[in-house]
């Protein structure tokens, strides 16, 4: 029977100490190994049973480890901390970089480590780390993206400084955030309008988390939060999307009176949105208060607004024929950020019936009227 095998020293030294810089090097004593299955190709499963749930239930944890190059930063921003031309002795060792994103997505960190050449007890020296991979908020929130990063003090790297950057990055184009060199105390020129830094917290407990005031819909994208140390930089990345439900208005409002058999032409249009896609559709409310699907109704391309959020219409030729005494007509617009309905009376001439007051009726997360 095949039995799973132990991961070799240097990785174990290396898991333990990069998730968390205050574990001691050894490793703690491993339970006694059981059987492992084999998989339909004949290797053998090194990962415990409860760390195979069913499929799509969670997103299992992640690590990747890599050689690191310590050299000079080359921004401008983080050139303070490398003005001399000799490269600190301190250099001269195995460098390892770590890579890890938690349970679910629910943090990630990045760590650089350095091992004495020869021997496989690497020592973490920089550490970045945010609890917010993904962040989802409204138009006009504010936005806290999480970063903060901690350095051995016991490093001579540490006493040289630290410089923190954020980037963004949508659809293969990105742009300097907010840029911060923390040896001259001093910000990259041109910050992004909005965006703050804590600069108390950053100095005193390494609290790097970036601060947008008010979200926008060109805000959404990827966010990228890089530490500098002297010839060092760990960094990680946080996925920030904008969503805004549409707006909905019915023209003509209030609607005509109809005729039995009259064809109205009836528009609702959708504004305010971000992102796409959207999904408009029709309903009719009859006498029992019954929604209806009504048929296919024409819809516009979509249209980009100067704030980024979008806007499309919908067009229905409703005929009256088929409606009785008349009812509710309701336009649906299906959005990740929830359903929003919008209903108009609709009266047809003779059937006696009462009209009915214009109203919209905000509907979150997809329920019924």
């Amino acid at each position: 029977s095949l039995l799973p095998l132990p991961p070799p020293p240097s990785l174990s030294h290396s898991l333990g100490l990069f998730l968390s810089p205050s574990l001691p090097l050894s490793p703690s004593p491993s339970p006694s190994p059981s059987p492992s299955p084999l998989h339909p190709d004949g290797s053998a499963s090194l990962l415990h049973p409860s760390l195979h749930p069913p499929q799509g239930s969670l997103v299992k944890p992640q690590c990747e480890l890599h050689p690191f190059l310590p050299q000079p930063a080359d921004v401008q921003w983080a050139a303070s901390l490398t003005d001399s031309a000799l490269s600190p002795a301190h250099l001269q060792a195995d460098w390892l970089s770590a890579t890890i994103l938690g349970l679910d997505g629910g943090l990630a960190l990045s760590t650089v480590a350095r091992a004495a050449t020869a021997t496989i007890h690497p020592h973490v020296v920089l550490s970045v780390l945010t609890e917010t991979v993904s962040v989802r908020c409204g138009l006009g929130e504010p936005v806290l993206l999480d970063c903060r990063f901690w350095a051995d003090p016991s490093s001579p790297l540490s006493s040289g400084g630290f410089a923190v950057e954020w980037r963004y990055q949508f659809r293969g184009q990105g742009r300097l955030v907010l840029a911060y060199d923390g040896k001259t105390d001093r910000l990259a020129p041109g910050p992004q309008e909005g965006a703050a830094l804590d600069f108390a917290g950053l100095h005193a407990s390494g609290n790097a988390s970036l601060v947008l005031q008010e979200a926008e819909a060109r805000h959404s994208g990827t966010y990228v939060c890089a530490v500098h140390l002297p010839h060092l930089l760990a960094q990680v990345t946080v996925e920030l999307e904008v969503v805004e439900p549409p707006s909905l208005s019915i023209s003509p409002s209030p609607l005509p009176l109809a005729a039995p058999g009259q064809v109205l032409s009836v528009r609702c249009e959708a504004s305010g949105f971000t992102p796409l896609p959207l999904e408009l559709s029709w309903e009719f409310l009859g006498a029992d208060g019954a929604p209806a699907a009504l048929g296919e109704a024409s819809l516009s391309g979509h249209r980009e607004a100067w704030d980024g959020t979008y806007s499309q219409s919908s067009l229905l030729q409703l005929d009256t024929s088929a409606l009785g005494r008349g009812g509710g007509l309701v336009c649906v617009a299906r959005h990740r950020g929830g359903t929003r309905r919008s209903k108009v009376a609709l009266e047809v001439i003779g059937e006696g019936r009462d009209g009915l007051r214009p109203e919209s009726v905000h509907t979150p997360g997809g329920t019924h009227l």
